[in-house]
């Protein structure tokens, strides 16, 4: 009887040692180039070099479902459903920090030129500031759902995903400074600074599916026109010479110039959300194929298996 005791003892001391034991994961060179798969429908993080080889492959048992790199050598972790953010150090595999926030988390942008991030969550319809070591500074209140979001020139975008308008906000202190009328169900976004417009993607609401996105002055919220993208073009990357558009209903790729012509298209992937770009290859993540296509000079040059559900690419390259 006391060795069986001794034994259930024992067995519960290990269980509670491996609770206080945060996970820890292969390292990433600091100079390691990447591009990075979230994968959400059984939680992992794939990290590929330019050639195409899987270098490292992080499994949670978190049910994470966004990912942003803060800087060089950290990444943060959400999910939609936790009551933590967790943040990592690439170079180390461990954890840095964890911070305490609400549950409802629907997307964490990360803003290079102030060094902080912020939080939108669709329970309390806000937005919140941090810094780099995961301190808050402000936090506003929103429209029903905030989600996308992008900074450019001390402004915050934020597009209310079920609600029918943009909110721009102060970067420093979060006030409201305007506020535009936007289809709803709106997602993804991209700043295109060499026309002073903001184009904004979306799914359509109810039985109307989007098929277009929208062209808005960056200044004023003016509608300067829709570029046709069928169907829900949800994914937006800006690059040096071009903008990247996914639209999930069609599998479809779109590369249009800042002027809104699209130069070519291509049909990749099975209901791809994200698209983004890594070295000299335009990447679409196939949401429901969970396969990477990387793509050059409008042709699939190669594909990477990764894990269940790739949702979100994160990109790491040296600066030039």
């Amino acid at each position: 009887m006391k060795r069986f005791a001794f034994f259930i003892l024992s067995l519960l001391l290990v269980v509670w040692l491996a609770g206080c034991t945060d996970l820890s994961f292969k390292p990433i060179k600091s100079k390691q180039n990447f591009i990075a798969s979230l994968n959400i429908q059984e939680p992992s993080l794939d990290f590929i070099d330019e050639q195409g080889k899987v270098i490292a492959t992080w499994s949670f048992d978190k049910a994470y479902t966004g990912a942003v790199l803060l800087g060089d050598d950290r990444i943060l972790l959400f999910g939609h459903q936790l009551d933590k953010i967790d943040v990592y150090t690439l170079s180390t595999g461990e954890k840095l920090y964890s911070k305490k926030v609400k549950i409802g988390t629907t997307n964490v942008y990360y803003s290079e030129n102030d060094k902080q991030f912020f939080i939108t969550n669709s329970t309390t319809n806000t937005v919140t500031s941090f810094d780099e070591k995961g301190n808050e500074l402000a936090s506003q209140q929103l429209g029903n759902y905030p989600m996308s979001m992008a900074a450019f020139k001390e402004k915050l975008y934020i597009i209310n995903f079920k609600d029918t308008k943009l909110s721009i906000l102060n970067v420093k202190n979060l006030k409201v400074e305007q506020e535009w009328v936007i289809p709803k169900s709106a997602h993804g976004l991209a700043i295109i600074e060499e026309t002073n417009e903001l184009w904004v993607g979306g799914h359509g609401d109810g039985s109307k599916p989007n098929s277009s996105v929208k062209r808005y002055d960056l200044s004023t919220g003016e509608l300067h026109g829709e570029i046709e993208m069928p169907l829900m073009p949800v994914g937006l990357t800006k690059t040096k010479d071009s903008v990247l558009v996914v639209s999930h209903g069609h599998n479809e790729l779109y590369v249009a110039d800042f002027n809104g012509k699209v130069k070519w298209q291509l049909e990749v992937g099975a209901n791809p959300f994200v698209v983004n770009q890594f070295k000299n290859y335009i990447v679409v993540a196939g949401y429901d194929d969970h396969t990477l296509y990387f793509i050059m000079n409008g042709h699939v040059e190669k594909t990477v298996d990764v894990g269940k559900g790739a949702f979100q690419l994160l990109v790491r390259e040296e600066k030039l």
